[in-house]
């Protein structure tokens, strides 16, 4: 018997209408443990090489960890990949919220979608059933009206929906899959895989979880939490991810008009702060969290604002905020309704219209490119009425829809100077001119330019804090956030597998469990009598086998790089004269593959390598 998890993930052929059920065994579960795991191992599997992303040999894949729904705070999370649209690579992305906890209680480990339906679809899967429903009277739909309309059809109050808006269905790259409206798998997009095949929403729905091995264990951890979440995390409550606005600001790190600058002199005015005061009108969280660090803002003027759709978080606001020069918390918060309305990743949009506005102020784009708009940083109007034309593949949206990388590439004219991205991937908004090794992860995430995958080197400059808890890997010592050397190479890997291991788990990278506690939480969910060594060994098989992935794509080493921009010294600010070393980094990239097990000149995984990750299979893909 397992526990933890159903043993089972289904298999839905769209093309063809087919359904079956598949039990890979303890093993595989073990092996891959969930999430970006199981998609490495199918993507690398079951892909012919180079398909079309957005053709029907790609295939979706939603999957639960084998700690997701747990009864614990942080364990609501899921993941959805496939071959990337926006970067021809590995893609995936993970959600919160109760759509990984549902589709457990409905008999399944994740859903593994081929093919490519003939007319709109959407899958319906409730207590180990599943059924593909007509969509046609969905496709259009923003996502508040579809959601509303999926669960008044299928009469259930409790069905959790994950879905595309029109985003996904015209094929923005960056399109997002929308977890009931508040969550989010936002990056490398997965949304307009989703459209490519017809699908517009999964919903799920059971009343069976499987019986966890040893309940006593966890459940101390998950009191813990509870009783002090307010101590340790009590300003994600306050004030959420948009706490960090301000003192980004003050350290010169937060994304400003295009990333030019690190300090933005609105920032205030767009603060979490200044949002708690304002606009915000209740709080939400994920299953099993107290936390309640989602937003939720109303306001009817300047910008009709509705409480359906959230609340923009930090990314949000720095993105169509700070990098668009934009002080105006309305406007932010309208334009993220919009994305959330319309299914866009909020990272990659606000990054996508500040390249416009760069642009624009180069003369690379004109009023007449833009529909008449001035679309100059600080333009508050002009950003969310490009958002609205992107996700309507309107006009410039047209254009802006397909990422800065392919953008910059049909206008040619010097404006790849100001397309940032690694791997076609738009750049989060983290600033590798305050946080070196985040620069270091940007360049060798399998995914693009990521930040929750990756390494912050600001909380590990002191003693105390969190550098005592990476003491447990053997990591002693605080570094300079400046620092590139092989020991903050260390540091930053050890620290960023971590993070992979909670996608595969399906954790939140937020709370802050030791690596001790969650050992304890997966022995006593699963009854396995699994270490700590056993956990890295997920990340780490998991982050190479997607290596192996965007090798065989053709994103090799060459494709590890970071954008220029980084390399030049900020102006003015608190990093005034501060940039990233370019030959420190392309030092601490190749460092980082050799500790990896990796070839140290060409990054490509060695045999011995994936013989010691025990998937010898992978060999054959090299």
């Amino acid at each position: 018997m397992s526990y933890g998890f159903n043993g089972k993930i289904l298999r839905v052929d769209l093309s063809s209408g087919r359904k079956s059920t598949e039990e890979p065994g303890e093993r595989f579960y073990r092996t891959y443990f969930g999430g970006r795991g199981f998609v490495a191992s199918y993507l690398l599997r079951e892909l012919t090489p180079r398909v079309d992303p957005l053709g029907p040999e790609n295939k979706l894949i939603f999957a639960t960890g084998v700690v997701t729904g747990a009864p614990l705070a942080g364990s609501g999370r899921s993941g959805v990949g496939a071959k990337s649209p926006l970067t021809g690579g590995f893609g995936a992305s993970e959600m919160g919220g109760f759509w990984g906890y549902e589709l457990k209680r409905a008999g399944y480990d994740a859903i593994v979608i081929e093919g490519e339906a003939a007319d709109p679809v959407y899958l319906w899967v409730h207590d180990g059933e599943a059924e593909i429903k007509d969509a046609r009277h969905l496709w259009g739909k923003e996502t508040a009206e579809s959601q509303e309309m999926i669960v008044e059809e299928l009469g259930d109050k409790s069905v959790r929906i994950s879905q595309i808006g029109p985003g996904g269905e015209s094929l923005v790259r960056y399109a997002c899959v929308v977890g009931d409206l508040h969550h989010f798998a936002g990056r490398t997009g997965m949304g307009a895989v989703m459209g490519s095949k017809k699908l517009k929403a999964v919903a799920v729905r059971g009343h069976d979880f499987p019986e966890l091995a040893d309940p006593e264990k966890v459940r101390p951890i998950a009191k813990w939490l509870a009783d002090n979440y307010m101590k340790m995390r009590g300003v994600m409550y306050e004030h959420g991810t948009a706490a960090d606005v301000e003192p980004l600001s003050m350290q010169g790190g937060l994304p400003t008009r295009n990333f030019m600058e690190g300090s933005f002199e609105g920032a205030e005015r767009i603060s979490g702060e200044t949002m708690s005061e304002t606009i915000l009108v209740d709080r939400l969280g994920c299953y099993a969290c107290p936390i309640r660090c989602k937003r939720v803002v109303e306001a009817s003027e300047p910008y009709a604002l509705s409480s359906a759709y959230g609340g923009p978080e930090y990314e949000s606001i720095a993105s169509l905020g700070s990098n668009c020069g934009v002080d105006d918390l309305a406007a932010v918060a309208k334009a993220n309704e919009l994305c959330n309305a319309y299914g866009l990743d909020t990272m990659s949009t606000g990054a996508t219209v500040a390249f416009a506005m760069e642009c624009f102020e180069n003369g690379i784009l004109t009023k007449k490119d833009t529909d008449g708009i001035e679309l100059r940083f600080g333009n508050a109007e002009g950003m969310v009425r490009t958002v609205e034309m992107i996700g309507q593949r309107e006009g410039i949206g047209d254009l802006l829809a397909e990422g800065v990388m392919r953008a910059s590439g049909k206008l040619g004219r010097d404006a790849e100077e100001f397309a940032l991205h690694v791997k076609g991937q738009e750049i989060p908004m983290h600033e590798p001119r305050l946080k070196h090794g985040i620069g270091m992860g940007y360049a060798v995430t399998p995914t693009g330019a990521d930040h929750n995958h990756n390494f912050h080197d600001t909380f590990y400059t002191a003693e105390g804090g969190p550098i005592a808890a990476l003491r447990a890997l053997g990591v002693l010592d605080p570094l300079p956030a400046d620092d590139l050397s092989p020991a903050k190479v260390r540091m930053a890997m050890y620290r960023a597998n971590w993070s992979h291991f909670f996608s595969c788990a399906g954790m939140c990278l937020f709370l802050p469990y030791s690596f001790a506690q969650m050992v304890d939480v997966v022995n006593g969910v699963t009854g396995w009598n699994t270490t700590m060594w056993e956990l890295l060994k997920v990340a780490e098989r998991t982050v190479t086998l997607a290596r192996v992935y965007n090798e065989r794509e053709g994103l090799g080493t060459e494709s590890d790089v970071l954008p220029a921009r980084f390399f030049t010294p900020f102006a003015s600010g608190p990093l005034e004269g501060v940039s990233v070393d370019r030959d420190a980094l392309e030092r601490a990239v190749h460092v980082y593959y050799g500790m990896m097990g990796w070839n140290p000149d060409t990054g490509i995984p060695t045999e011995h390598k994936l013989q010691e990750l025990g998937v010898d299979w992978a060999i054959e893909h090299l």
